[in-house]
């Protein structure tokens, strides 16, 4: 008598199944291919949107903790590493922060390349920054990578605050707070760089940007404390604080370089009509919110 095949648990996930109807995808014209591409991708958003209760109490939670003094670290194997180590850096020239951080099984060189069995194994080493303080979000698509897990594991046992992205149902990853992404089987079947990659993407976009929002890095919609690294970047510096200023061009990149290139500083001069130097108490003594610091 034949023994019955047991199947593995990874063979389980739904991320890993294949689509039906695909099994002529090599021999589709290549248009239809980007087609059926692209509109696999659209369908992650509708995974986003019905996770955004999960999303919303996430992103309380991190503010909460960075407005304290922790930081936000992300960590998690190949595309989900590589998405919060690019999201993270990310956070720096759009916020002026360093609150954020990207860690990748494997170190800066998965950034490149396919380290591997870098996933199999958690090192603490790689979070010797992490304290009790801090957030950590652990990004995986399977929902029981060992090296998220791992440093989810490690997190809880600081007393950090810790966060799951998954794209499966009844995920292994422990958290504090579990987003569940569900994004199902991929047009290339396994391929979490697809669909699941994009909502993760989207969840990372608004978690930081929702966080920062809440720090007070944003007056309306403008990032006001955008780092002025090039001529593009200054060119919208000065836009930022025109209109928000409701001056003209010229006010508004007199008052820039009065500021230092910082924006929230020029606003905050031209708005309570102060100097640079005012201004920039003010916004310490307001912890940074624009808002307030024209309150005092």
């Amino acid at each position: 008598m034949r023994a019955a095949s047991v199947r593995h648990p990874l063979d389980t996930l739904s991320t890993e199944a294949a689509q039906p109807g695909l099994d002529d995808l090599d021999t589709r014209p290549i248009g239809e291919v980007v087609a059926l591409l692209i509109h696999s991708e659209g369908e992650a958003h509708s995974a986003v949107e019905a996770a955004v209760p999960q999303i919303s109490a996430a992103a309380e939670m991190i503010a909460a903790r960075l407005g304290q003094g922790g930081r936000l670290f992300y960590t998690g194997a190949g595309t989900p590493g590589r998405l919060g180590v690019l999201d993270a850096a990310e956070c720096g020239p759009t916020f002026g922060t360093d609150l954020v951080r990207g860690v990748i099984a494997g170190g800066p060189r998965a950034l490149t390349d396919a380290i591997e069995g870098a996933e199999d194994t958690f090192d603490p080493a790689d979070l010797a920054a992490l304290t009790a303080a801090d957030a950590l979000v652990g990004i995986t698509a399977s929902g029981r990578t060992p090296y998220v897990l791992g440093a989810l594991g490690y997190a809880r046992s600081l007393g950090a605050l810790t966060v799951a992205v998954v794209n499966n149902p009844g995920a292994q990853a422990s958290a504090d707070l579990m987003i569940e992404v569900l994004t199902g089987p991929e047009v290339l079947a396994g391929s979490t760089r697809l669909t699941a990659g994009t909502a993760q993407k989207v969840v990372l976009n608004a978690l930081s940007t929702s966080v920062m929002i809440a720090l007070g890095k944003a007056y309306g919609p403008r990032m006001v404390d955008v780092r002025v690294t090039n001529e593009k970047v200054r060119r919208r510096a000065v836009r930022m604080v025109r209109d928000a200023a409701g001056v003209d061009e010229d006010v508004a990149a007199v008052a820039l370089e009065a500021a230092g290139g910082h924006a929230k500083t020029a606003i905050v001069a031209l708005l309570a009509g102060v100097g640079a130097a005012e201004a920039s108490i003010r916004l310490n003594r307001a912890g940074g919110r624009l808002r307030d610091a024209l309150r005092n």
